[in-house]
């Protein structure tokens, strides 16, 4: 038998290592996030939660930009997700709501089966982005993705705090609704992925445009805009589904 060659180590550049950074900044806003909400910072908590979201949209297109996609980048992203979009999220609702130390309540029950929707979602996701999509395909989503589910989740804190007409929902509902965002995540629904959307390159000023306008009305208006961009997610899903009969394949 021949000497066995040694495996040659891939080389990346410190210019490389920039998604995997923004993956663990991710991860660390989440951290961060349960953190405040334990000491009731409800606002900053949510803030970060967005935060983490925007890196985590940020950190896969920037690997592969850079050419540094590796497995323990892709493995360190579902981590990531689950802390920042999965357990994070429902421990800002059971603060909120005064059920994150209580014991066994409601609140807290449905906190662990938000968390355990989430975590069976990015599994499966996780064994479907192995599987080669055929080319020429619309792409879209089996469940809503962590992150929006994350943002989806937490729109009774918006609603509370809506301004001027910000409303409280009673626990049940609460839970409720964590419970119901859970079984969108693992549901195989189909749901919009930015991969497929387009737009005409003379309208790209207007969605230029759009974007700073929404970022503005999020500094002025931070918690109705974030109900309205939770709402018109949920009014996506609809419109997915349809589209998607129509060809394409979720994942």
């Amino acid at each position: 038998m021949g000497e066995e060659r040694p495996l040659r180590r891939r080389q990346l550049t410190a210019v490389q290592l920039i998604p995997n950074l923004l993956t663990l900044g991710s991860l660390c806003a989440g951290l961060t996030a349960i953190r405040f909400a334990a000491g009731e910072a409800i606002g900053t908590a949510v803030a970060l939660i967005v935060v983490a979201a925007v890196l985590d949209a940020l950190d896969g297109r920037v690997a592969r930009y850079l050419d540094s996609e590796t497995p323990m980048g892709a493995e360190l992203d579902s981590l990531a997700d689950f802390l920042s979009f999965g357990v994070a999220p429902g421990f800002v609702i059971a603060f909120w709501l005064n059920d994150g130390l209580s014991g066994f309540g409601l609140v807290w029950a449905a906190t662990m089966i938000y968390a355990i929707c989430c975590a069976l979602r990015l599994a499966r996701f996780n064994i479907g982005s192995r599987i080669p999509q055929p080319d020429g395909k619309p792409v879209y989503f089996q469940g809503i993705p962590s992150p929006a589910g994350a943002l989806v989740a937490l729109m009774p804190v918006y609603a509370a705090r809506m301004e001027p007409w910000g409303f409280d929902l009673h626990p049940v509902a609460v839970s409720a609704w964590l419970v119901l965002v859970g079984g969108l995540m693992i549901s195989r629904i189909p749901t919009m992925s930015l991969k497929s959307v387009t737009v005409y390159a003379d309208q790209s000023t207007f969605i230029l445009v759009a974007v700073m306008a929404v970022a503005a009305a999020l500094v002025i208006l931070t918690w109705t805009t974030l109900f309205v961009l939770g709402a018109l997610y949920l009014g996506t899903v609809a419109l997915s589904w349809r589209a998607a009969r129509r060809g394409g394949g979720p994942r």
